[in-house]
């Protein structure tokens, strides 16, 4: 049973199944937010982990193809967005405004919120690149003192949190525009915002994928200099 478990074949197929289940009940659900597939899956799959005995590092081991696909895909995203070349250039500042307004937010909110709850220095920094996608967020956590791990968990839920309300956040501002909903995802939900972003519209994925790259970009230079400034202690 324990090399069952443990075979690459099983995680790695459990882990697409339980994704495609997630997403067919997320349609039949007329996508209802609640059961965004991404949610669904992290539920079941950390329900079979405990169930098995299985820890996370022997999971990320047997599924790791998935992990290596996140590169291409990332690279893919080029595609969508040259596509949409021109529209960026025709409201290219208004982007550049979004993406510093948006990055600082995303930034300044963590570190307030933890001051006020009184959260250490380490999750305050764990915490403060959760708006990127997560290899920039665990390389900035730990080159500045704080855990790798936790900014991946911190990025994983601000994702998953940011695909469950786009439509609660957009409907009520009445905002349509393909465009601004992509960017506005991309920018706070990073990597899983834009593959929702995708499910929306190409215009909106592509878009997504803009703002997903810029803000890791911004994050990673204006990060050290806040933290540098915020007493964190």
């Amino acid at each position: 049973m324990n090399v069952l478990l443990l075979h690459p074949a099983l995680w790695l197929t459990l882990t697409v199944a339980v994704y495609l289940l997630g997403d067919g009940l997320f349609r039949k659900a007329g996508g209802l937010p609640l059961l965004h597939p991404v949610f669904t899956s992290v539920v079941i799959l950390i329900g079979l982990l405990k169930l098995t005995g299985v820890s996370y590092s022997q999971y990320f081991e047997s599924a790791r193809f998935i992990h290596l696909l996140l590169g291409p895909a990332t690279v893919a995203l080029a595609v969508p967005l040259y596509a949409n070349l021109s529209r960026v250039k025709q409201i290219l500042g208004p982007l550049c405004i979004a993406l510093v307004v948006g990055g600082l937010t995303g930034i300044l909110s963590v570190l307030v919120l933890g001051k006020a709850f009184g959260l250490s220095s380490n999750v305050l920094v764990s915490f403060a690149p959760k708006s990127v996608t997560t290899p920039i967020a665990m390389a900035l956590a730990d080159r500045l003192g704080g855990s790798a791990s936790l900014a991946a968990a911190a990025v994983i839920t601000t994702g998953v949190m940011g695909c469950m309300i786009v439509e609660w956040v957009m409907k009520p501002l009445r905002i349509k525009d393909p465009a601004v909903v992509g960017f506005a995802l991309g920018l706070s939900a990073h990597g899983t915002g834009t593959a929702r972003a995708f499910q929306l519209s190409p215009v909106s994925g592509a878009f997504s994928g803009l703002a997903m790259g810029l803000n890791g970009v911004f994050t990673s230079l204006v990060l050290p200099f806040i933290l540098g400034c915020w007493p964190c202690n």
